[in-house]
């Protein structure tokens, strides 16, 4: 299957709430960081139209489908995060929107 790639415009090492179109939707992405032991960057998917916390907490993985397992809330494409150079190294506090970065994709 063919994918549209799009860049999420995310700033490293500060926690950030924007909103955002995404196939068709409105939606609110939140980022924070979790300065612990197997902590890092987390994402939370919001309604923008409704105010609805749609998931929270969604943890930035590299190489896999953020939002497996929740095809239910129709939101119309997925979320995939990936390292330049290295596709499966997480991203850091300051790397975040420069090195590492999150892609929305959608069926082409």
């Amino acid at each position: 299957m063919n994918w549209n790639w799009y860049l999420i415009p995310i700033q490293g090492s500060i926690p950030q709430t924007f909103q955002i179109p995404l196939a068709g939707g409105n939606y609110v992405l939140t980022f924070k960081w979790n300065n612990m032991l197997e902590g890092g960057w987390v994402m939370d998917l919001g309604d923008a139209d409704t105010g609805d916390v749609l998931c929270g907490s969604i943890p930035l993985i590299c190489g896999c489908n953020l939002l497996a397992g929740l095809e239910y809330l129709g939101i119309g494409g997925l979320f995939v995060v990936q390292t330049n150079g290295l596709p499966d190294a997480v991203p850091t506090f300051t790397n975040l929107g420069i090195d590492s970065n999150l892609y929305f994709l959608t069926a082409a």
